[in-house]
């Protein structure tokens, strides 16, 4: 029974991991996009930016 058990878990597990990935995006971003950089620059960058 134990292992029955452990392969219905494994198959839901698998299952929704498949639903989640082919569902429709349940992001909630707002409807004019996304907001504009509203920050002052970094008047030094890292090297490694540049």
């Amino acid at each position: 029974m134990n292992m029955m058990s452990k392969l219905s878990n494994m198959m839901a597990y698998l299952t929704e991991a498949v639903i989640r990935i082919f569902s429709p995006t349940d992001d909630a971003y707002p409807e004019v996009g996304p907001s504009p950089f509203e920050g002052t620059p970094c008047k030094n960058p890292s090297p490694a930016l540049k």
